[in-house]
């Protein structure tokens, strides 16, 4: 079994600055009115990208393996949460846009879907948690 350490540290506030086994510090902090000073990300934000990080990770990867040439490629991820504490998220959506041309839907379906269900450990853990939905465009350039 792998073991991941990380450090949370206190700078001012709700202001923290972490770092984890990769030795890359990332600020987070809140609003002013909270007692922050708005100089980082709010650290259930990070849900969302460590959500797309995970699964476009994935994605690029099967791609390449398959020799799609992408010109570019994003993901765009909502969230809902619910409006009392603790304000949790309750589902998440990924809309992955593909940049290139002559790239096939089929190819693209079955890359997100091998990420999706076999390979990002991020979205595993939060199919438990939450719903977890996608969709995709492939945006050909004129």
């Amino acid at each position: 079994m792998a073991h991941h350490k990380a450090t949370v540290k206190q700078l001012d506030g709700i202001t923290f600055a972490g770092k984890t086994d990769s030795n890359h510090w990332i600020m987070m902090d809140g609003p002013e009115e909270f007692g922050g000073s708005n100089a980082g990300i709010r650290p259930k934000e990070l849900l969302m990208i460590s959500l797309g990080g995970c699964t476009g990770s994935d994605v690029a990867s099967i791609l390449k393996k398959k020799r799609i040439k992408l010109d570019g490629f994003e993901m765009n991820i909502s969230a809902e949460s619910t409006d009392d504490h603790p304000k949790v998220y309750t589902k998440m959506n990924i809309e992955y846009v593909f940049y290139g041309q002559d790239i096939k839907e089929s190819d693209v379906e079955r890359a997100i879907e091998l990420s999706q269900t076999k390979y990002c450990g991020v979205t595993a853990m939060f199919d438990k948690a939450m719903e977890i939905t996608h969709t995709f465009r492939i945006e050909e350039k004129k």
